[in-house]
């Protein structure tokens, strides 16, 4: 028989308490509990690989900071964007001339002048100011529109 996922709606921000204590219900219980899920942005719910509605709901029931149980269990496809958390391949470089695409700076042109790839942070140089200062944005909140390199600057 197939394994079911149920999602657990619980208080916002003691999703981690939460699974511990359903966690003890299960080991308590002996209930057929595969994995207890938190996927980090989802907040307010944590889901349940179970064997059957029933253990779900005994694993929950009388919980702290849970707030009762969805009626029907949801499929792998369902949760899997919120699980697997792709890095995305980064491939700016310092000097690139970057558009930055949000933020209090949308649509300014910078250039690179650093790239942290363990924070995902880029720091940029805006090519427009009078002053140069250093501005640290997100990777994803830039779009590279030249690379010095490849025939000059391709503004």
């Amino acid at each position: 028989m197939k394994n079911l996922i149920y999602a657990v709606k619980t208080t916002s921000n003691r999703e981690e308490q939460a699974m511990d204590f359903i966690d003890s219900n299960v080991q308590k219980k002996k209930l057929q509990v595969y994995s207890i899920i938190y996927a980090h942005g989802m907040r307010g719910y944590i889901f349940l690989e179970v064997a059957s509605e029933d253990d779900a709901k005994q694993a929950a029931f009388g919980v702290p900071y849970t707030k009762g149980i969805l009626s029907k269990p949801l499929s792998y496809l369902e949760i899997e964007p919120m699980l697997e958390q792709a890095k995305a391949v980064v491939n700016i470089q310092e000097r690139d001339i970057v558009e930055i695409i949000s933020g209090p700076f949308k649509k300014e042109k910078a250039r690179v002048k650093r790239v942290d790839e363990q924070k995902e942070e880029v720091v940029v140089e805006l090519l427009e100011a009078a002053v140069p200062i250093p501005i640290t944005v997100k990777i994803d909140s830039i779009k590279v529109i030249g690379r010095e390199g490849e025939g000059g600057q391709e503004l």
